[in-house]
């Protein structure tokens, strides 16, 4: 039986209570909106969106243009993934009939192999041949690898390129699709291909910052509120950024800090205006990368100046390896959502393929509070339990009912996603000359 859906702890549900009634009252003009907004820019080809519900606010805090943990999704809607790749792939290439999947090379993460596991269910369940080539440097052969969790057999293949296209053995695809966050940069067998891949290679983490994502996610959330007659900061996190910083060296220390300080002091004007009690907080967290790495909470410039050498350590890890040199200061949003007998601290994670909301998950955490990061040691997975997809309100529930608690979840992460198209549109207009 699917779990109910987790009511807030806080009073403080006015807002959100106001904020998720008007979407409701406003769907169709929203809905509307976004379809004009997809035909202006597509969308991108599969995205996942953070999102925070404070009880004031809801907003999304990272969007992920590679997502992993389709394996977390509810496999209720295993048909509406099915349907969104086909368009989605359909998009990309209209003849296309086989598909090359690249991951990541985590072949000891029995969670991610998961994660590619059903990625390659979907896409075949979809009507495309589909076969996964591997990154992995001493990969030789095909290798049959055996999933733990659900006991299915994944093959990884040698990636192999031939001329300008990728192949493994006689396997030539139409499109290859990265599922691969390219965090150590882009490897020579990628580069100038005359394929389709998707996601675009520079939107990989070896370049994509997050102050770049939340400046167009900015736009698109004022766009909205003018549509709709809306605050934008109740679905937008205020933010500033750090260029170069190096957190061992304390390098860019002053820039931190006073990004900071400023940053709490815009977010308390707006407690203020709203009549928040409660104290505002920062998230500092690399600017690129994924993983719960590089990131922390502060309260105060203090927080800042008085990090000890392991805290500046922790903000110096990311992903491969990689020297965080940029941050990003985000407006901390409180989680009020709990889940489970232990009460653990919750936050939703929704998916999405092509311009679909497709599923998601709460990320589950007992071991961390409402205003720090939940990804992180401790955290688990709780598919979201909702009886129709995120884009489909039901006008005789009540505003924070399921699904209409997942109709404002899915309006905001499609905002996201949204951002990310026009993030992905720049991005390509931007390396054209380049590779002219």
């Amino acid at each position: 039986m699917l779990s109910p859906v987790p009511h807030l702890t806080t009073a403080q549900t006015g807002p959100l209570l106001a904020l998720e009634s008007k979407l409701l009252q406003r769907s169709a003009d929203i809905e509307a909106w976004f379809r004009e907004q997809w035909l202006k820019t597509p969308p991108p080809f599969y995205s996942s969106v953070d999102l925070r519900n404070a009880g004031f606010k809801l907003a999304p805090v990272d969007t992920n243009l590679f997502p992993g943990g389709f394996n977390n999704l509810n496999t209720a809607f295993e048909p509406l993934c099915v349907q969104a790749l086909q368009t989605a792939i359909q998009r990309v290439c209209p003849t296309a009939r086989r598909v090359l999947l690249i991951p990541e090379n985590h072949t000891r993460n029995k969670f991610y192999l998961e994660n590619v596991g059903t990625l390659v269910d979907l896409i075949t369940k979809a009507g495309f041949h589909v076969r996964v080539g591997s990154l992995i440097p001493d990969l030789h052969e095909p290798t049959d690898l055996t999933l733990e969790v659900s006991g299915r057999t994944l093959r990884l293949e040698p990636l192999q390129r031939s001329g300008d296209r990728l192949h493994v053995g006689d396997f030539h695809p139409c499109a290859v699709l990265l599922n691969n966050d390219l965090s150590a940069g882009v490897p020579e067998i990628l580069r100038n291909l005359d394929q389709d891949v998707i996601p675009p290679l520079d939107l990989g983490w070896h370049a994509r910052q997050k102050s770049n994502h939340f400046g167009f996610y900015r736009e698109v959330a004022k766009e909205l509120g003018a549509l709709i007659d809306l605050d934008p900061w109740l679905i937008d996190p205020l933010f500033r950024n750090c260029g170069q910083i190096n957190f061992q060296k304390r390098e860019g220390q002053e820039c931190l800090e006073a990004n900071v300080a400023l940053l709490l002091e815009d977010i308390a004007a707006k407690y203020k205006e709203y009549g928040i009690q409660d104290e505002p907080f920062v998230i500092v967290k690399s600017e690129a990368g994924t993983y719960g790495m590089g990131v922390m909470t502060a309260r105060s410039v203090e927080d800042i100046r008085n990090m000890n050498r392991k805290a500046r350590t922790h903000m110096s890890s990311a992903k491969e390896g990689r020297e965080v040199t940029g941050a990003i200061i985000q407006e901390g949003v409180y989680t009020f959502e709990k889940m489970g007998a232990e009460g653990a601290t919750a936050e939703p994670v929704v998916y999405m393929i092509d311009q679909f909301v497709v599923g998601g998950f709460y990320r589950l955490n007992s071991q961390r509070g409402n205003q720090e990061n939940l990804n992180a040691p401790g955290m688990r997975f709780e598919p979201l339990a909702f009886d129709e997809c995120c884009s489909h309100p039901d006008p005789a529930c009540g505003p924070d009912e399921r699904p209409n608690r997942f109709y404002a979840y899915g309006v905001v992460a499609r905002l996201a996603a949204l951002a990310a198209a026009r993030e992905i549109e720049a991005t390509v207009q931007l390396a054209k000359p380049a590779a002219a």
